[in-house]
Protein backbone atom coordinates (compact mmCIF):
# COMPACT_ATOMS: atom_id res chain seq x y z
CA UNK A 1 0.00 0.00 0.00
CA UNK A 2 2.77 2.31 0.46
CA UNK A 3 6.67 2.77 0.21
CA UNK A 4 8.81 4.86 2.57
CA UNK A 5 10.41 7.51 1.03
CA UNK A 6 12.03 9.47 4.06
CA UNK A 7 15.95 9.15 4.48
CA UNK A 8 17.34 9.77 7.81
CA UNK A 9 20.70 11.86 8.01
CA UNK A 10 23.18 10.85 10.63
CA UNK A 11 24.79 14.21 11.27
CA UNK A 12 27.23 12.97 14.27
CA UNK A 13 29.14 10.55 14.88
CA UNK A 14 28.04 7.59 17.24
CA UNK A 15 30.02 7.79 20.54
CA UNK A 16 30.68 11.37 20.09
CA UNK A 17 29.82 13.42 23.24
CA UNK A 18 29.71 16.54 24.58
CA UNK A 19 30.84 16.86 28.67
CA UNK A 20 28.90 13.46 30.50
CA UNK A 21 26.47 12.58 27.54
CA UNK A 22 27.16 10.85 24.40
CA UNK A 23 25.61 9.63 21.64
CA UNK A 24 24.97 6.12 21.04
CA UNK A 25 23.20 4.22 17.88
CA UNK A 26 21.73 0.84 17.76
CA UNK A 27 19.97 -0.77 15.02
CA UNK A 28 18.59 -4.13 13.40
CA UNK A 29 16.21 -6.07 11.01
CA UNK A 30 12.76 -5.43 11.44
CA UNK A 31 9.25 -6.16 9.85
CA UNK A 32 10.72 -7.03 6.54
CA UNK A 33 13.14 -4.05 6.69
CA UNK A 34 15.51 -2.31 9.25
CA UNK A 35 15.20 0.35 12.38
CA UNK A 36 17.94 2.32 13.61
CA UNK A 37 18.08 4.44 17.04
CA UNK A 38 20.16 7.43 18.21
CA UNK A 39 20.01 8.50 21.82
CA UNK A 40 21.99 10.78 23.83
CA UNK A 41 23.14 8.40 26.82
CA UNK A 42 23.51 10.41 29.90
CA UNK A 43 25.87 8.52 33.14
CA UNK A 44 22.65 7.46 34.95
CA UNK A 45 20.69 5.91 31.68
CA UNK A 46 20.91 2.79 29.87
CA UNK A 47 23.94 1.29 28.42
CA UNK A 48 22.91 0.54 24.72
CA UNK A 49 22.67 -3.25 25.21
CA UNK A 50 19.45 -2.99 27.36
CA UNK A 51 18.43 0.00 25.08
CA UNK A 52 18.67 -2.99 22.02
CA UNK A 53 16.94 -4.97 24.14
CA UNK A 54 14.10 -3.49 25.06
CA UNK A 55 13.53 -1.81 21.19
CA UNK A 56 13.72 -5.17 19.99
CA UNK A 57 11.11 -6.53 22.70
CA UNK A 58 8.69 -3.73 21.49
CA UNK A 59 9.22 -4.47 17.48
CA UNK A 60 9.08 -8.41 17.89
CA UNK A 61 5.88 -7.37 19.88
CA UNK A 62 4.06 -5.52 16.89
CA UNK A 63 5.20 -7.84 14.46
CA UNK A 64 3.45 -10.64 16.04
CA UNK A 65 0.18 -8.28 16.52
CA UNK A 66 0.08 -6.69 12.89
CA UNK A 67 2.06 -8.32 10.44
CA UNK A 68 0.51 -9.83 7.82
CA UNK A 69 3.88 -11.79 6.23
CA UNK A 70 4.08 -14.26 8.99
CA UNK A 71 1.24 -16.62 9.22
CA UNK A 72 1.51 -17.18 13.19
CA UNK A 73 0.78 -13.18 13.68
CA UNK A 74 -2.80 -12.36 15.56
CA UNK A 75 -3.85 -10.33 12.10
CA UNK A 76 -3.16 -13.31 9.99
CA UNK A 77 -5.09 -15.68 12.28
CA UNK A 78 -8.14 -13.40 11.76
CA UNK A 79 -7.98 -12.97 8.20
CA UNK A 80 -7.88 -16.87 7.82
CA UNK A 81 -11.28 -16.62 9.30
CA UNK A 82 -14.44 -17.02 7.00
CA UNK A 83 -17.14 -14.17 7.41
CA UNK A 84 -19.29 -13.78 10.33
CA UNK A 85 -16.20 -14.65 12.81
CA UNK A 86 -15.15 -13.07 15.68
CA UNK A 87 -11.29 -13.73 17.22
CA UNK A 88 -10.20 -11.36 21.20
CA UNK A 89 -8.00 -9.26 20.20
CA UNK A 90 -5.00 -6.90 22.88
CA UNK A 91 -6.03 -3.73 22.91
CA UNK A 92 -3.78 -1.88 20.52
CA UNK A 93 -4.84 -4.12 17.95
CA UNK A 94 -8.45 -2.62 18.55
CA UNK A 95 -7.37 1.06 18.44
CA UNK A 96 -5.68 0.40 15.41
CA UNK A 97 -8.63 -0.93 13.46
CA UNK A 98 -10.29 2.59 14.98
CA UNK A 99 -7.79 5.05 13.57
CA UNK A 100 -8.38 3.11 10.25
CA UNK A 101 -12.23 3.27 10.67
CA UNK A 102 -10.98 7.12 10.88
CA UNK A 103 -9.44 7.28 7.91
CA UNK A 104 -12.07 5.56 5.89
CA UNK A 105 -14.63 7.79 7.33
CA UNK A 106 -12.69 10.64 6.45
CA UNK A 107 -11.65 9.98 2.62
CA UNK A 108 -14.75 8.83 1.93
CA UNK A 109 -13.51 5.24 1.67
CA UNK A 110 -10.20 6.04 -0.04
CA UNK A 111 -8.27 4.59 2.07
CA UNK A 112 -9.12 0.73 3.96
CA UNK A 113 -7.46 -1.13 6.28
CA UNK A 114 -9.05 -4.71 4.12
CA UNK A 115 -7.51 -3.97 0.43
CA UNK A 116 -5.13 -6.91 0.87
CA UNK A 117 -6.93 -9.08 -1.40
CA UNK A 118 -6.76 -6.04 -3.77
CA UNK A 119 -3.18 -6.18 -2.85
CA UNK A 120 -2.53 -9.78 -3.53
CA UNK A 121 -4.55 -9.72 -6.80
CA UNK A 122 -2.94 -7.31 -8.13
CA UNK A 123 0.53 -8.55 -7.37
CA UNK A 124 1.56 -6.56 -4.13
CA UNK A 125 0.33 -8.86 -1.40
CA UNK A 126 1.97 -10.85 0.70
CA UNK A 127 -0.41 -13.97 -1.07
CA UNK A 128 1.10 -12.96 -4.36
CA UNK A 129 1.61 -14.88 -7.66
CA UNK A 130 2.80 -12.57 -9.96
CA UNK A 131 2.09 -8.45 -10.91
CA UNK A 132 -0.53 -8.16 -13.03
CA UNK A 133 -3.58 -6.73 -14.41
CA UNK A 134 -6.47 -8.91 -13.31
CA UNK A 135 -10.05 -9.45 -15.19
CA UNK A 136 -12.95 -7.80 -14.44
CA UNK A 137 -14.34 -11.01 -12.84
CA UNK A 138 -11.37 -11.65 -10.53
CA UNK A 139 -11.43 -7.90 -9.49
CA UNK A 140 -15.11 -7.86 -8.93
CA UNK A 141 -14.72 -10.65 -6.68
CA UNK A 142 -12.03 -9.38 -4.58
CA UNK A 143 -13.69 -6.30 -3.97
CA UNK A 144 -16.56 -8.01 -2.65
CA UNK A 145 -14.48 -8.85 0.15
CA UNK A 146 -12.65 -5.49 0.50
CA UNK A 147 -14.90 -3.06 2.87
CA UNK A 148 -13.93 -1.44 6.43
CA UNK A 149 -17.62 -1.36 6.72
CA UNK A 150 -17.55 -5.53 7.25
CA UNK A 151 -15.51 -5.15 10.26
CA UNK A 152 -17.01 -3.95 13.95
CA UNK A 153 -15.86 -4.10 17.33
CA UNK A 154 -17.85 -6.15 19.99
CA UNK A 155 -15.80 -5.61 23.26
CA UNK A 156 -12.69 -7.31 23.12
CA UNK A 157 -13.17 -8.93 19.87
CA UNK A 158 -12.35 -7.90 16.27
CA UNK A 159 -15.60 -9.58 14.23
CA UNK A 160 -16.33 -9.60 10.69
CA UNK A 161 -19.61 -10.25 8.56
CA UNK A 162 -17.53 -11.22 5.12
CA UNK A 163 -14.22 -12.88 4.70
CA UNK A 164 -12.08 -9.77 4.67
CA UNK A 165 -8.59 -9.24 5.27
CA UNK A 166 -7.13 -6.87 7.66
CA UNK A 167 -4.05 -4.97 6.12
CA UNK A 168 -1.50 -2.55 8.85
CA UNK A 169 1.13 -1.80 6.72
CA UNK A 170 0.05 1.94 6.28
CA UNK A 171 -0.04 2.60 10.16
CA UNK A 172 1.71 -0.05 11.69
CA UNK A 173 5.33 0.98 11.48
CA UNK A 174 3.91 4.62 12.93
CA UNK A 175 2.72 3.05 15.24
CA UNK A 176 5.92 0.95 16.42
CA UNK A 177 7.89 4.21 16.40
CA UNK A 178 5.88 5.59 18.45
CA UNK A 179 5.65 2.74 21.31
CA UNK A 180 9.86 2.42 21.18
CA UNK A 181 9.82 6.47 21.74
CA UNK A 182 7.58 6.07 24.49
CA UNK A 183 9.33 2.98 26.00
CA UNK A 184 12.89 4.63 25.87
CA UNK A 185 11.35 7.88 27.21
CA UNK A 186 10.35 5.24 30.64
CA UNK A 187 13.63 4.03 30.67
CA UNK A 188 14.95 8.10 30.95
CA UNK A 189 15.67 8.75 27.53
CA UNK A 190 14.32 12.15 26.56
CA UNK A 191 16.72 12.97 23.63
CA UNK A 192 16.22 10.44 20.53
CA UNK A 193 15.88 9.79 16.85
CA UNK A 194 14.27 6.22 16.48
CA UNK A 195 13.62 5.16 12.69
CA UNK A 196 11.77 2.04 11.52
CA UNK A 197 11.04 0.89 7.89
CA UNK A 198 11.45 4.61 7.35
CA UNK A 199 9.27 6.00 9.75
CA UNK A 200 10.50 8.25 12.24
CA UNK A 201 10.39 10.54 15.49
CA UNK A 202 13.13 12.89 16.68
CA UNK A 203 12.35 14.42 20.69
CA UNK A 204 15.25 16.55 22.39
CA UNK A 205 19.10 17.38 21.04
CA UNK A 206 21.96 15.94 20.28
CA UNK A 207 24.66 16.09 22.85
CA UNK A 208 26.08 19.48 21.14
CA UNK A 209 22.94 21.38 21.54
CA UNK A 210 21.72 20.69 17.77
CA UNK A 211 18.49 19.55 16.39
CA UNK A 212 18.29 16.15 15.07
CA UNK A 213 18.39 16.27 11.51
CA UNK A 214 16.51 14.22 8.80
CA UNK A 215 16.81 14.64 4.48
CA UNK A 216 13.40 14.31 2.64
CA UNK A 217 14.23 12.34 -0.68
CA UNK A 218 13.14 13.63 -4.73
CA UNK A 219 11.48 10.88 -5.99
CA UNK A 220 13.86 9.30 -7.89
CA UNK A 221 13.52 5.86 -9.33
CA UNK A 222 17.78 5.49 -10.10
CA UNK A 223 18.85 6.96 -7.12
CA UNK A 224 18.80 8.73 -3.66
CA UNK A 225 18.82 11.86 -3.59
CA UNK A 226 18.13 14.55 -0.82
CA UNK A 227 15.41 16.97 -1.76
CA UNK A 228 15.29 19.14 1.31
CA UNK A 229 17.19 18.47 4.88
CA UNK A 230 15.12 19.67 8.08
CA UNK A 231 15.44 19.74 11.56
CA UNK A 232 13.18 18.43 13.76
CA UNK A 233 11.68 17.95 17.76
CA UNK A 234 8.39 16.41 18.93
CA UNK A 235 7.18 15.59 15.43
CA UNK A 236 6.81 11.95 14.12
CA UNK A 237 7.36 11.51 10.22
CA UNK A 238 5.94 9.74 7.45
CA UNK A 239 6.78 9.60 3.37
CA UNK A 240 4.38 8.01 0.75
CA UNK A 241 5.32 7.37 -2.55
CA UNK A 242 4.06 5.15 -5.82
CA UNK A 243 7.55 5.90 -7.78
CA UNK A 244 8.99 2.57 -6.35
CA UNK A 245 6.53 -0.36 -5.79
CA UNK A 246 4.93 -0.68 -9.76
CA UNK A 247 4.85 -3.11 -12.26
CA UNK A 248 4.02 -1.71 -16.73
CA UNK A 249 1.98 -3.93 -18.91
CA UNK A 250 0.93 -3.08 -22.37
CA UNK A 251 2.52 0.39 -21.63
CA UNK A 252 0.64 1.30 -18.75
CA UNK A 253 2.70 2.00 -15.00
CA UNK A 254 0.27 0.31 -12.34
CA UNK A 255 1.03 1.64 -9.22
CA UNK A 256 1.30 -0.45 -5.26
CA UNK A 257 -0.75 2.29 -4.15
CA UNK A 258 -4.71 1.58 -3.99
CA UNK A 259 -7.63 3.07 -4.25
CA UNK A 260 -10.51 1.15 -2.46
CA UNK A 261 -13.30 2.79 -4.09
CA UNK A 262 -12.03 1.44 -7.50
CA UNK A 263 -10.61 -1.49 -6.14
CA UNK A 264 -7.49 -0.41 -8.74
CA UNK A 265 -3.89 1.80 -8.48
CA UNK A 266 -4.46 5.12 -8.52
CA UNK A 267 -3.69 7.31 -11.90
CA UNK A 268 -2.39 10.67 -10.54
CA UNK A 269 0.66 12.92 -10.93
CA UNK A 270 1.26 13.22 -6.98
CA UNK A 271 4.36 11.32 -7.01
CA UNK A 272 5.26 11.16 -2.55
CA UNK A 273 3.78 13.47 0.23
CA UNK A 274 5.74 13.64 3.72
CA UNK A 275 3.35 14.70 6.18
CA UNK A 276 4.33 15.62 9.99
CA UNK A 277 2.47 15.20 13.02
CA UNK A 278 2.99 14.70 16.89
CA UNK A 279 1.40 11.07 15.98
CA UNK A 280 4.10 9.09 13.98
CA UNK A 281 1.06 6.45 13.71
CA UNK A 282 -1.22 9.22 12.05
CA UNK A 283 1.49 10.83 10.36
CA UNK A 284 2.41 7.29 8.57
CA UNK A 285 -1.82 7.18 8.20
CA UNK A 286 -1.93 10.46 6.64
CA UNK A 287 0.70 10.41 4.42
CA UNK A 288 -0.94 6.71 2.62
CA UNK A 289 -4.25 8.98 2.50
CA UNK A 290 -2.87 11.80 1.04
CA UNK A 291 -1.12 9.91 -1.67
CA UNK A 292 -4.20 7.90 -2.20
CA UNK A 293 -6.60 11.02 -3.08
CA UNK A 294 -3.91 12.64 -5.31
CA UNK A 295 -2.25 15.87 -6.03
CA UNK A 296 -5.51 18.00 -5.61
CA UNK A 297 -8.08 16.33 -3.30
CA UNK A 298 -4.71 15.14 -1.28
CA UNK A 299 -4.00 18.74 -1.02
CA UNK A 300 -7.60 20.23 -0.36
CA UNK A 301 -7.92 17.28 2.73
CA UNK A 302 -4.63 18.93 4.45
CA UNK A 303 -5.92 22.07 4.10
CA UNK A 304 -9.09 21.06 6.26
CA UNK A 305 -7.49 19.00 8.15
CA UNK A 306 -4.96 21.34 8.95
CA UNK A 307 -2.41 18.48 8.25
CA UNK A 308 1.74 19.42 7.44
CA UNK A 309 2.54 18.00 4.64
CA UNK A 310 4.83 18.34 1.39
CA UNK A 311 3.60 17.35 -1.70
CA UNK A 312 5.87 16.59 -4.80
CA UNK A 313 3.97 16.03 -8.02
CA UNK A 314 5.30 15.04 -11.34
CA UNK A 315 5.47 17.71 -14.04
CA UNK A 316 6.69 17.40 -17.81
CA UNK A 317 10.04 18.55 -17.05
CA UNK A 318 10.57 16.29 -13.67
CA UNK A 319 8.88 17.46 -10.01
CA UNK A 320 7.24 20.40 -8.24
CA UNK A 321 7.35 20.35 -4.32
CA UNK A 322 4.64 22.59 -1.72
CA UNK A 323 3.76 22.78 1.13
CA UNK A 324 0.90 23.41 3.28
CA UNK A 325 0.52 26.28 5.52
CA UNK A 326 0.69 23.92 8.66
CA UNK A 327 4.12 22.85 7.79
CA UNK A 328 5.43 25.92 8.94
CA UNK A 329 5.03 24.77 12.63
CA UNK A 330 6.74 22.02 12.08
CA UNK A 331 10.59 23.57 12.33
CA UNK A 332 11.34 23.96 15.73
Amino acid sequence: MRNVLLVSVWMSLVGCGQGDNTLERISGPTMGSSYTVQYVRTPQGPVPEQVKREVEAVLEGVDQRFSTYRSDSLIETFNRLPGNSCQTMPADVLDLVRVGEQLSQQSDGAFDLTIEPLLDLWGFGPQSRMEKVPGAKALASARQRVGHGHLRIVGEQLCKDAPVQVDFNSIAAGYAVDLVVERLNALGVTDLLVEATGELKALGRKPDGSHWKVALELPREDRQIAQQVLALDGFGVSTSGDYRHYFEENGQRYSHTFDARSGKPVKHDLASVTVFERSTLMADGYSTLLLVLGPQDGWDFALRHEIAAVFVTRVADGFVSRSTPAFEQVKP
